[in-house]
């Protein structure tokens, strides 16, 4: 298997990181495959489903970024490689210098305190048989904590910090009792208690009213600046990334193929696919409620038998044919920070 995946390229931006004056990342991805196999009735090899198929990138300490993409992209098994779920088929996963590789099951259980994960559904996240303090005590137990005032202290200022008020109403109530966004309030403790240096939010208010997404992000990005957290933003809607990321990451069959800080990729989005992306996102304005903007034909590619070439080719209008179905473009950097993976943009 491992003789079918391209060899590891190092980057220029890995190659920089290494200068021992440059302050080191908090996660380094390097270079990222993540196959499943597919068996034929249970016996037999049938081949892969390469969900992530060589993703590189860095986030800082106390950095927001957004990894933006439609369903099926490999959004998931990326996230859940982060979070030590998944075992990267090739590449490397680096974590405060430490590889998550060379980890054994106790370093991955101490290494798992470190992130905190916010699921996108709070109710299918929340075990429908226990209360709120039960919920929020279970992980300090398992972590260890073995004072009960030590434990109950820690859940009360958690649940300060998500502002659920007063404290002591919410801790015998189960979770069918709380709204929407009260229970996804109570993810975003759970996800808080081990005080973690990253936190991994999927999809986080995809679930919510309109209204209460507000809310959501202006809390989730409150706790992000008082405590210094990084924070992996998983979505499919360009519409929220504005404003709580510092960079958008666009992923596409597997690949990252445009990488920017936010407000430079909002204004000047350049691979056809994020332009389709964001032709797609929900205008607010009533006035425009009867149009229909034109989005690029097709389905996105099966990631079995992913297409030769720029995996996005099948469905551009703009694709150089001998060149974007021959050849897979690497990144390009047309103006400083923002790179994309289109051969449109080579020098």
């Amino acid at each position: 298997m491992l003789d079918e995946i391209k060899e590891v390229r190092m980057t220029t931006k890995t190659k920089e990181h290494m200068k021992e004056n440059e302050p080191q990342p908090l996660l380094t991805i390097e270079d990222l495959h993540v196959w499943y196999e597919l068996r034929r009735f249970g016996f037999g090899h049938a081949g892969f489903v390469k969900a992530v198929d060589g993703v590189s990138f860095e986030l800082q300490e106390g950095e927001t970024v957004a990894v933006v993409g439609e369903s099926g992209c490999g959004k998931s098994s990326l996230m859940k490689t982060i979070l030590g779920l998944n075992i990267p088929t090739s590449g490397e996963v680096t974590f405060d210098n430490e590889n998550l590789s060379g980890l054994n099951a106790e370093g991955l259980r101490h290494y798992r305190f470190k992130i905190g994960y916010v699921q996108q559904d709070p109710y299918g996240a929340l075990p429908p048989f226990m209360t709120v303090q039960k919920i929020l005590e279970e992980p300090l137990i398992i972590s260890g904590m073995k004072s009960g005032e030590e434990r109950l202290a820690r859940i009360h200022k958690v649940l300060s910090e998500v502002k659920l008020h007063p404290v002591e109403d919410f801790l015998p109530k189960f979770p069918h009792m709380l709204s929407g966004g009260q229970q996804q309030r109570i993810v975003i403790a759970r996800a808080m208690l081990r005080e973690p240096r990253l936190i991994v939010a999927d999809e986080p208010v995809s679930m919510l009213d309109a209204s209460v997404r507000v809310e959501i992000l202006k809390l989730m990005h409150a706790l992000q600046e008082s405590h210094g957290l990084s924070v992996i933003y998983i979505t499919h809607d360009l519409s929220t990334v504005k404003y709580f990321s510092r960079r958008i990451f666009v992923m596409y069959a597997g690949n990252l193929i445009e990488k920017a800080e936010t407000r430079r990729l909002l204004e000047n989005p350049l691979h056809p696919y994020t332009l389709a992306l964001l032709a797609a996102t929900s205008d607010p304005d009533a006035r425009n409620a009867d149009t229909f903007k034109e989005v690029p034909p097709g389905e996105p590619p099966s990631l079995v038998n992913p297409p030769k070439g720029c995996r996005f080719h099948p469905r551009c209008a703009r694709a150089i044919a001998g060149l974007c179905d021959e050849k897979e473009p690497r990144d390009f950097e047309p103006e400083p920070g923002h790179f994309v993976a289109c051969w449109l943009y080579q020098p």
